[in-house]
């Protein structure tokens, strides 16, 4: 009997499905993608029709949904829609990657504990209010950390801080402008782990604010495109000594970031049933070294 082919099916919510998100799925063993953009949650329904009427429950294991894009929003729509159309039995797995955030930040909290215990410890998110911002704080806040969400704008940050602490029960999470240089201060004063997930070319910790900061001990800069969201950490940096602090740079932390997402697309091929997210893609990244 022929085995069949691993078979993920691509539910983009841009125009053009993303070719990052297709060539590491090859790279994953996926044998065949199929691609759709600009969904919405009303075209849902017939695709995941087309993979779940197509195959008896025995192969069902070995097709697969992933919803990517841009919008998040738009991306908790489409699984929502997803994940009605399932009949018993009649299901597969899905992934929800919107914008690579996931295990990106899943990535730059790991890391992170592997120099200290993140249970108590103060940890910065700079930039919070962005896709990969707002995972990192979960998962920080999750991990037990005190989670300072920071944002130029006092409200963005308050509303990151108010999600937050609907999503992780106990959260310790205190919502602080970082804008203007005094406030950066001000947020960074007892950070020992800092994280900055803005957006490409911001630099949102200058070298010397970092060089005042006495207690921080790990970095973690994901912004790849010149200048670095943190000033004097390199985007090749994995657990390199920048002026006493352990930084981890953009490439640097995208390798173990493409393990996770990559150990997370194998995932879904294991059985038919499983929804991953933040929480599930995080545990995964525990078991990866």
């Amino acid at each position: 009997m022929v085995e069949k082919k691993k078979i993920l099916i691509q539910l983009d919510s841009d125009a053009r499905p993303s070719v990052f998100d297709r060539v590491v799925a090859v790279d994953a063993g996926v044998d065949f993608v199929f691609s759709y953009g600009g969904i919405k949650p009303e075209a849902v329904r017939d695709l995941v029709y087309g993979a779940i009427f197509t195959r008896g429950p025995e192969d069902l294991h070995r097709s697969a949904v992933f919803i990517g894009g841009s919008d998040v929003g738009l991306g908790e729509e489409i699984l929502a829609a997803a994940n009605k159309c399932f009949v018993g039995q009649l299901r597969v797995s899905i992934l929800m990657d919107v914008a690579g955030a996931k295990p990106t930040a899943a990535a730059a909290v790991v890391l992170s504990s592997r120099h200290l215990p993140l249970t108590g410890v103060r940890a910065l998110v700079l930039g919070s209010s962005g896709p990969v911002g707002r995972r990192v704080s979960r998962l920080l806040a999750r991990a037990g950390a005190v989670v300072l969400v920071g944002s130029r704008s006092m409200e963005r940050a308050s509303e990151v801080g108010a999600a937050v602490k609907s999503a992780v029960a106990g959260a310790n999470v205190i919502p602080v402008p970082t804008g203007k240089p005094e406030d950066l201060a001000a947020a960074l004063e007892h950070a020992e782990v800092l994280v900055a997930a803005g957006g490409p070319g911001i630099c949102l910790l200058p070298r010397e604010a970092r060089l005042r900061a006495k207690s921080l001990r790990v970095v973690v800069d994901l912004n790849a495109v010149p200048p670095e969201g943190i000033e004097g950490a390199k985007v090749s940096d994995f657990a390199k000594e920048r002026d006493g602090v352990i930084a981890y740079g953009a490439i640097g932390a995208g390798g173990f970031k493409m393990k996770i997402h990559k150990a997370a697309l194998a995932r879904l091929f294991e059985t038919n049933d499983q929804v991953l997210d933040a929480d599930e893609i995080f545990d995964l990244a525990l078991k990866i070294n």
